[in-house]
């Protein structure tokens, strides 16, 4: 659950990296908060199945799009890809796979261009 708040805290921060542990804890607490705000919409009958989202469950889903959209950057700085990768989520099924990938890949050992390894705990002076 950490993992989940640090990321929210770094609400709409792009810069920097995050090691996949703070990436893949927070999309597990992001699927299951989901899942239970969509049984409380239908439980609550605010479920609409043409949009296939509830009221709570889509201003939940608002709310976490940015910093969502933040940790996968992070996350793709963290192997050396710039942000931009991220684009690749439009394409269809392809694009997806790759950027599922790229967030399994490991930590770029070291500092790159977009800071130190999270994982080393060390902190850079020139940062």
């Amino acid at each position: 659950m950490n993992w989940y708040l640090a990321a929210l805290q770094k609400y709409a921060v792009f810069r920097g990296r995050a090691r996949r542990k703070e990436y893949w804890y927070f999309v597990l607490f992001n699927i299951l908060i989901s899942l239970v705000l969509g049984a409380v919409d239908s439980a609550t009958g605010m479920f609409h199945p043409e949009t296939g989202l509830g009221t709570v469950s889509g201003i939940y889903a608002l709310l976490v799009l940015v910093p969502s959209i933040a940790v996968t950057v992070r996350r793709l700085h963290d192997t050396g890809r710039s942000g931009w990768w991220f684009l690749l989520a439009l394409i269809p099924v392809l694009g997806t796979i790759v950027l599922l990938v790229f967030m399994l890949l490991d930590s770029e050992p070291g500092r790159n261009e977009y800071g130190t390894n999270p994982k080393t705990g060390l902190r850079d002076v020139l940062e």
